[in-house]
């Protein structure tokens, strides 16, 4: 009796991601400017990709597969590319949603990175962050990760010498989800918020020198992110008091993190704002998404 062979499987890690520095530089054509370094941190979703005559996702979070930006990662593929080819897609959330961390962003990247290698259309990365970024402004990066300096609507990605094993101790306050969050923080920016470039442009000398000093983060959204999001202050004063050298925020927050070198003092740190009953988590940085696609027969 022949041997029945099981449908390839592959199994993609998508991390999440913060924001070292992010300025926005002005308005252009009803989009805004960025300028930011981005980080990809080792907090990831994992999702699981099979051939399939139709596009489904399964989510324990049964609220996350209604209007997922992993089903209209993989239409959009489909339709650049004028198949019609299915999968079915299995997403396990780790990665807090609605906070600033990039998680769906990176979920719809790893679907252009599985669906790609999974339907055997061999495109470029090239392609892949043109097809990325008409899904939004996060979405281009997450096809690179590592480190990488993110410009204009988010489509132009320079890839940036890798940081040196550094620890992030993350703070994710317990804050009522905003629907459409990001774009509602982005509307509220005007040109008082406009900067120069000058913050990314202090950091990436550092950066160049195989390092990053925490003075030098900045976010835009901290002008507006305090009064969007009523008690996050306490968070954030708290964060202090228990030893964060510096207290950031990343994306459009309200996730707060700060940047430790040694894993020890990070480890101390978390556990003390464990002790206070704080959402913490210790995550470091990554230098590429070179290993975590897997195939898996």
């Amino acid at each position: 009796m022949p041997r029945l062979l099981k449908p390839k499987m592959l199994t993609i890690y998508a991390p999440a991601k913060i924001n070292l520095v992010l300025e926005v530089l002005g308005k252009c054509d009803n989009y805004h400017r960025i300028y930011s370094i981005f980080q990809a941190i080792n907090l990831c979703d994992i999702l699981k990709f099979q051939a399939g005559e139709e596009i489904s996702l399964k989510c324990a979070e049964p609220d996350l597969e209604c209007d997922n930006l992993v089903v209209k990662a993989a239409e959009l593929l489909r339709e650049v590319k004028g198949c019609d080819k299915g999968a079915q897609i299995k997403l396990h959330k780790y990665i807090p949603w609605g906070v600033g961390l990039g998680g769906g962003s990176s979920d719809a990247a790893a679907t252009l990175l599985a669906l790609n290698k999974l339907w055997g259309l061999e495109l470029s990365d090239s392609e892949l962050v043109h097809i990325a970024s008409r899904l939004g402004s996060d979405v281009p990066f997450f096809i690179h990760g590592g480190t990488a300096l993110v410009e204009g609507k988010g489509e132009k990605i320079t890839p940036l010498l890798p940081l040196p094993l550094t620890w992030f101790v993350l703070v994710v306050p317990p804050l009522p989800k905003i629907p459409e969050k990001t774009a509602q923080m982005y509307r509220k920016l005007n040109s008082r918020h406009f900067t120069e470039g000058q913050f990314v442009n202090a950091a990436l000398s550092c950066l160049r020198q195989g390092q990053i000093d925490i003075s030098l983060t900045f976010n835009v959204f901290e002008n507006l992110v305090f009064d969007v999001f009523p008690g996050l202050e306490e968070y954030r004063r708290r964060f202090k008091e228990a030893g964060a050298p510096m207290v950031c925020l990343t994306g459009s927050g309200p996730c707060l993190f700060t940047i430790l070198q040694e894993e020890e003092k990070a480890r101390e740190l978390c556990l003390r704002l464990k002790r206070q009953g704080l959402d913490s988590l210790i995550v470091n940085s990554l230098k590429s998404n070179d290993s975590r696609l897997k195939t898996n027969d």
